[in-house]
């Protein structure tokens, strides 16, 4: 297989995530999205969607959006397993999988924030309060849910989850903005957690091949 990146990407993080955890290999093909890449008519054939990742996988086929691919990796390479099989256990892995990925990333990603800059002319402080706006509010929502159903020191039991996944990047690209975390003590524990774990260390931006100082 074949994963376009890149290391400061959350949602190519969460996919390198789940492709550690599961134990499986593939080529890295940097992307550089702070300066167009994802804008060339090569990537864009690769994903109508101007982003990254894109996993290409033996046969040729194109798989793109974190999530999809996330769903993709969980049914084909089951073991070790991402989602239980418990219907509700299963729903609050995604409920918080979704919390950052739809409520808070879709919000706050490079596209959103260049769009604030660059077309709307909002000023750099105002477009970090608008980031700090919205991690506060998201991960309030993912605080409480740890608080209600979390049963550690994953995010829901002694292994980590599509909640995990998701989890990790967002609170590393919080913590690189600048965001008190002071609030969630349930997600930084988990947080801490992961970063204990040889899968989440290999996934990290400053070990990828396209890593930026």
């Amino acid at each position: 297989m074949q994963l376009y990146s890149f290391f400061n990407s959350s949602t190519s993080y969460r996919v390198r995530i789940a492709l550690a955890i599961k134990g499986l290999a593939y080529d890295y093909q940097g992307v550089n999205i702070r300066i167009g890449d994802q804008l060339t008519e090569e990537h864009i054939a690769r994903n109508p969607s101007k982003g990254v990742p894109v996993l290409i996988l033996d046969d040729g086929q194109r798989l793109t959006q974190s999530m999809a691919i996330l769903d993709y990796l969980e049914r084909t390479y089951p073991t070790p397993a991402l989602l239980p099989d418990d219907p509700q256990l299963r729903t609050r892995v995604l409920e918080v999988a979704n919390v950052i990925a739809c409520d808070m990333h879709a919000i706050n990603n490079l596209r959103s924030l260049g769009y604030l800059k660059n077309v709307l002319e909002i000023s750099d402080k105002d477009k970090k309060v608008w980031y700090q706006h919205w991690v506060n509010q998201g991960l309030t929502a993912v605080e409480t849910l740890l608080e209600r159903h979390g049963v550690g020191p994953f995010c829901f039991g002694d292994q980590p989850t599509l909640a995990d996944c998701c989890l990790v990047p967002q609170v590393a690209n919080s913590i690189r903005f600048g965001c008190s975390m002071s609030d969630f003590p349930n997600v930084m524990a988990v947080y801490e957690t992961c970063q204990q774990q040889a899968a989440f260390q290999e996934a990290e931006p400053q070990r990828q091949p396209d890593f930026i100082e």
